[in-house]
């Protein structure tokens, strides 16, 4: 999660956003476009820790999408996007149906996009494909969720709790009144990324040292250099609803009766799940 990167970073602005929380207010959507006269159209939304300039794997010469025109968007609250970083308004707490809105308004309503090829995502972004898949389930051909899940687990809430609340209950946080005092919390932002960092790799990631290939010699050097400095660049209280989020995750919200099964049973898109044997948090 290096600084924040502007390049080639566009803006869609909704006059009037309705969020599922009932608040209403103007919004603005970062994204990126890359090969937009490209007839296969595809989304790709950020994850959590995520920005548009570090989400450009497969858009990058000689991968597999780097011929299709590829939109990166961010999530509301990333800091790109609207965001509580950026908006005094924003609301308290988000929802990834709110997410899937707004990204189907910039690419119906801006982008005068008609059909995606594909939504893709890692992660939450994953998790946003999901969604895509049981809301607007004739909208995009395939769906390609990587290390995702359609429910969070009660592992993963639990997992997330932790750097939350090392970061809450760090004494520069404030109590949440740090942007009020002028201050950052570095001291609970670096905690933060203390805490996440060992659920990001797994336990035969670390006990093969794969850190030494990222130029680190020992499991402190990465932790400070790939997740402590990162989560400085960060905003406390973007990485608390998107956190907040991500553990409310659940397509039955999409279904009248709250099934999550029975809104996976509703998609009719291909899909192309692509899980981790290794991975802590979508196992």
């Amino acid at each position: 999660m290096p600084s924040h990167d502007n390049t080639g970073i566009e803006y869609y602005n909704i006059p009037s956003f309705n969020f599922t929380s009932g608040s209403s207010i103007p919004i603005r959507i970062a994204y990126r476009s890359f090969n937009p006269s490209s007839p296969k159209k595809v989304l790709i939304p950020t994850c959590y820790g995520g920005r548009i300039n570090t989400t450009l794997s497969f858009t990058l010469p000689d991968q597999c999408l780097s011929s299709n025109h590829a939109i990166v968007v961010a999530m509301l609250g990333n800091g790109e996007s609207s965001s509580p970083s950026n908006d005094a308004q924003f609301p308290k707490d988000l929802d990834y149906r709110d997410q899937i809105h707004a990204q189907y308004e910039l690419l119906t309503k801006h982008l005068g996009i008609k059909e995606l090829e594909a939504v893709i995502g890692f992660s939450m972004g994953g998790q946003q494909a999901y969604y895509w898949a049981c809301m607007y389930p004739r909208f995009m051909k395939h769906v390609v969720p990587i290390c995702s899940s359609a429910k969070t687990s009660l592992h993963n809430y639990a997992f997330l709790e932790g750097p939350k609340a090392a970061l809450i209950n760090s004494v520069d946080y404030e109590d949440g009144a740090y942007r009020s005092k002028g201050t950052k919390p570095v001291r609970g932002l670096r905690a933060c990324g203390r805490t996440y960092s060992a659920w990001a790799m797994s336990a035969p990631w670390f006990r093969q040292r794969q850190f030494e290939k990222l130029g680190y010699d020992n499991p402190e050097d990465f932790i400070r250099g790939e997740w402590e400095d990162p989560f400085e660049s960060w905003d406390a209280e973007d990485l608390l609803i998107l956190a907040r989020m991500w553990q409310a995750g659940d397509v039955g919200k999409t279904s009248e009766d709250g099934d999550y099964l029975k809104a996976l049973k509703g998609i009719e898109t291909k899909m192309l799940v692509m899980p981790s044997r290794t991975d802590t948090y979508f196992p």
